[in-house]
């Protein structure tokens, strides 16, 4: 788990993008559409980010269409203090 969100967060072009969405639902579910006015990103660029992390088991979805609402998934919630010690170790650098 500790590569892959390395990999996700730091070894990817839209890692900061990928951590300020796990951030965001850490915090309650969101559907596409709010995350994009919540974080001031394109909706299509939501829609990427929420693909990569759903490929690689870091969200899940309930719904479908355009209500689709997304969460972070059990094994990220259980790994969620690993995400905050790599995202303090590399967050500022990365801004």
């Amino acid at each position: 788990m500790k590569r892959l969100l390395w990999w996700l967060i730091a070894g990817t072009k839209g890692g900061v993008n990928r951590a300020r969405v796990i951030k965001a639902m850490h915090d309650r579910p969101y559907n596409a559409n709010q995350l994009s006015e919540v974080l001031g990103l394109d909706y299509k660029t939501i829609k990427h980010h929420l693909k990569v992390l759903s490929d690689n088991g870091m969200i899940t979805s309930v719904g479908g269409g355009y209500g689709t609402m997304y969460f972070l998934s059990s094994v990220m919630e259980g790994n969620y203090a690993l995400f905050e010690e790599i995202w303090e170790k590399i967050g500022n650098k990365l801004k």
